[in-house]
């Protein structure tokens, strides 16, 4: 049964539903419902084997627990003798015991089911009279990893999780990110690490402080697997939204990772692995949602302990919090002498320039790039995510750069490439497909400077694309046509983007013209500023404050001067500014012949009508 196959066979339980419960609680019922069906799956070739063991262990007086989990050969277990089918035999007991049966779980899977308040759930479908009718439809259903992989199964959970955000209008976004979006991230932080993963046995950690149902950590084991199935990540996570936190956690047991490591709560107040440090991490951060919520205690972080804890470099408004999610995951960088760490983060574009001079954004572009620790940012296509269509970009930080990259930012406009998708899924129009994402890839993993040649018919119709490498030669353009070029990827200098704010004062004058002096302190006959006429310039780091004054400023307002207690360091990242490409308007005597064109049969209209 295919994916979507499977989701409308889940889906059609909101049939029985209707009535009885909202639309926008659906989930409540089916999202638990699926995860009990899997892991009901998941441990039916094994359960007499571990009915077995744990008879025998128990009359032992042992401890079962570790020899049931072997017999399991899972992370997880059940020591009841009923399972979903087992449960239709007995219709006027089947709230009890499937009681009975979430009972004998192991702790973590009870956990799973606490957090869905899958017990209320069980309640009011009982009194509803639907209990046994919705169980018996999962009952009927095969989820086996045989029939429905892992990487299947996580789409399915995606699916059901953006339809039932829609139907309660909830953001869909806040809970998962597309799959060729991970792929892409996961491309960029393993690329340059091949040598490394390779190796047979080799052990890598991997972290992600806004989990959702895991699928940033999901693709990454399954693209590591890929590359070498002889190597193993460690998976760590944090999550907020309950739901979200049990489909992340059961998916995290059927796969045998440390369910310990997956940790519900608030990542921003309330660090889950405060002593831990990462090889890499991935994040996509919900966009623009301010953190009032949390804002004691981040200050008091960032107050108290400074550079020693998260957010030391600053504070952005409150209004968005999406920086905060990049210094945490600073904080969670193995230092470079123990190998370093990679990490990439989803953001939209306001982290690249909002905030001026000394503010909390700026001081935190600042900091990462002072520091050497932006590799690349590369923007994606817009309608690219369930709940946004606005751009979006990701961000790829290390503190281990290898030596090509020291010093340097890459920047590559991947916007243009996508395809269509046949069916939209709320604001999701467009996909990266395969090739767009190894284009992309090859970019950045070879550090190469590129442009992007499109070939335009002599009707202005597109015929073909090519990356042309820096060095290479771009196509020729076809009869009567063009080629038109466009920056793709750039390299810059880390101080390509910081400047300095300067204040330039100009002297307050009496009713007469005259310049009025200071009277006392340090100001002391010196010409006095006016407010009213001060001003700000932005100099380039790379250029000399003095040479710009007197070359901008001067000969404009030749009484003029700079205020250097004033001067603030900033830094900011204008994307578009750098893969802006002017167009010239058409001649215009083309224009005109147009415009005559036009007129003229305006008029000969005109005169037929009159006639």
């Amino acid at each position: 049964m295919n994916q979507q196959a499977l989701s409308a066979f889940i889906w059609s339980v909101a049939d029985l539903l209707r009535g009885d419960y909202k639309q926008a609680d659906y989930g409540k019922v089916i999202l638990p419902f699926t995860v009990l069906r899997r892991l009901d799956c998941v441990l039916e070739p094994t359960k007499e084997a571990v009915l077995a063991e744990h008879a025998a262990k128990t009359a032992q007086g042992m401890n079962p627990e570790p020899f049931v989990l072997r017999k399991a050969g899972q992370t997880f277990y059940n020591t009841s003798k009923l399972d979903m089918r087992k449960l239709m035999g007995d219709q006027d007991n089947i709230a009890q015991n499937l009681f009975a049966y979430i009972q004998a779980f192991s702790p973590d899977v009870r956990d799973v089911f606490e957090r869905f308040e899958f017990a209320v759930q069980v309640d009011r479908l009982a009194k509803a009279g639907l209990l046994y009718q919705v169980t018996e439809k999962f009952a009927r259903i095969d989820l086996h990893p045989s029939k429905v992989d892992n990487h299947q199964m996580g789409l399915v959970f995606e699916e059901l999780i953006r339809k039932f955000a829609e139907l309660s209008n909830e953001t869909a976004g806040e809970h998962f990110t597309p799959r060729e979006v991970i792929r892409l991230m996961v491309n960029l932080l393993f690329v340059e690490d091949d040598a490394i993963l390779s190796k047979p046995g080799v052990v890598r950690t991997i972290y992600d402080p806004t989990a959702g149902t895991g699928g940033m950590l999901s693709v990454a084991g399954e693209h590591l697997v890929e590359h070498n199935d002889k190597a193993s990540l460690v998976m760590y996570g944090q999550e907020l939204n309950p739901e979200s936190y049990a489909i992340c956690k059961a998916d995290m047991l059927i796969k045998g990772q440390d369910v310990a490591n997956i940790v519900f709560g608030n990542t921003l107040s309330d660090d889950g692995h405060p002593h831990e440090k990462f090889d890499y991490m991935l994040s996509n951060p919900p966009f623009g949602v301010e953190w009032k919520k949390v804002e004691k205690a981040v200050r008091t972080e960032h107050e108290s302990q400074g550079f020693n804890g998260r957010f030391g470099p600053g504070l952005p408004r409150v209004s968005d919090g999406s920086l905060l999610f990049l210094m945490h995951l600073l904080s969670k960088m193995r230092p470079a002498v123990d190998g370093g760490s990679r990490f990439g983060i989803v953001l939209n574009g306001s982290p690249l320039f909002t905030g001026g001079a000394g503010s909390g954004e700026s001081e935190i572009r600042r900091y990462v790039l002072e520091n050497d620790l932006v590799e690349a940012i590369v923007a994606l296509p817009t309608d690219m995510f369930y709940n946004t269509g606005i751009s979006t970009y990701v961000w790829v930080l290390s503190n281990r750069k290898p030596a090509h990259r020291k010093g340097k930012v890459q920047l590559i406009d991947a916007s243009s490439f996508w395809r269509k998708m046949r069916k939209s899924l709320g604001s999701k129009r467009k996909e990266m497909g395969d090739d767009d994402i190894a284009t992309v890839t090859k970019l950045f993993g070879g550090f190469h400077a590129a442009k992007l040649a499109t070939v335009l018919d002599a009707d202005g119709n597109e015929t073909a694309r090519r990356v042309v490498l820096e060095g290479e030669q771009s196509p020729g353009a076809p009869e009567g046509g063009k080629v038109r070029l466009a920056p793709l990827s750039l390299v810059f200098p880390n101080e390509a983007f910081g400047y300095r704010t300067i204040t330039v004062e100009r002297p307050l004058r009496d009713d007469r013209g005259r310049i009025v002096l200071g009277e006392r302190g340090k100001n002391k006959g010196k010409p006095q500023a006016d407010s009213a006429l001060r001003d700000t310039e932005n100099v380039p780091l790379s250029e000399d404050v003095v040479a710009y004054f007197r070359r901008e400023v001067l000969p404009h307002a030749g009484d003029a001067w700079i205020d250097h207690e004033k001067t603030r360091v900033g830094y900011e990242i204008p994307f578009n500014r750098h893969f802006y490409v002017f167009e010239p308007p058409r001649p215009l005597a083309e224009i005109d012949a147009d415009l005559k064109q036009v007129t003229d049969r305006i008029l000969t209209m005109i005169r037929e009508l009159s006639a």
